[in-house]
């Protein structure tokens, strides 16, 4: 399902011919104005995440992994599925109560831009969505952090 999606993305970019970059604010997957993160304001997003993520292709899991350097006061972060390799995210910021995270992959020789957006809920749940292109594909579903190993 997986390479279904990535090839109807692929096709849709190309083929709408959508010229995309992805914003360094992040501002244009929240609709809200961006800054930049320090590690303190991304402590709660801090961890191992599991993305359980739905679009119109189907399901999808990927997992995500952010952490802080507070001695630098800088956040990084990456992201994997089943059928992509780990992609360091470039750009990482906050847009209201929302952490915005872009990155860019190569699928099939050709550049994709997508952005990363986690969402706490008023329930304590967070969301997830992730926009590849544009707008071209978009993905819904909720990020589940992964609980710490409590032997080590």
């Amino acid at each position: 399902m997986m390479r279904t999606f990535l090839r109807a993305m692929t096709v849709g970019v190309f083929v709408l011919a959508l010229p995309y970059a992805v914003r360094a604010s992040g501002a244009a997957a929240t609709g809200q104005a961006a800054s930049q993160v320090s590690a303190a304001a991304a402590a709660p997003f801090l961890g191992d995440w599991t993305l359980a993520m739905q679009g119109p292709n189907g399901p999808a899991t990927f997992t995500l992994s952010i952490s802080a350097d507070k001695d630098k006061d800088k956040v990084t972060a990456e992201i994997a599925s089943d059928e992509l390799p780990k992609q360091p995210i470039s750009t990482i910021s906050l847009a209201d109560k929302s952490l915005v995270l872009g990155y860019s992959f190569v699928y099939q020789g050709n550049g994709v831009d997508a952005v990363v957006s986690l969402t706490p809920d008023k329930d304590g749940k967070t969301t997830a969505q992730i926009d590849f292109a544009g707008g071209a594909y978009v993905m819904t579903g909720t990020a589940t952090k992964k609980e710490k190993d409590k032997d080590k």
